[in-house]
């Protein structure tokens, strides 16, 4: 497995649009359709699997996954978290900031 932590963020938009169009392909699904089922328009999808978007809004990535049925392994990025004994305070309430 790649080291991801070395790429730039463009690269990593690059890699996750090439990555996207196999999926979308798989999916038998063509980049119209996608941007009729999404509502992200048709320019930005072909951008994003070309790796000529230089950046792409969450909001446009999850409903990209949505449209290739991936939406739920988001849980697996970022899953949730055991409650933390430290991050109690003493009256039982969970902190909300950190402070130093």
């Amino acid at each position: 497995m790649k080291d991801l932590f070395e790429y730039s963020t463009p690269e990593l938009v690059r890699m996750l649009g090439i990555r996207f169009k196999e999926y979308r392909m798989r999916c038998n699904l063509t980049q119209k359709e996608v941007s009729e089922l999404s509502g992200v328009g048709l320019t930005t999808i072909h951008k994003f699997e070309n790796g000529t978007a230089g950046n792409l809004s969450l909001s446009t990535f999850l409903l990209l996954l949505k449209v290739v049925g991936q939406i739920n392994f988001l849980d697996g990025l970022l899953p949730e978290l055991p409650e933390s004994p430290y991050l109690m305070r003493k009256d039982e309430k969970k902190a909300q900031r950190i402070r130093h």
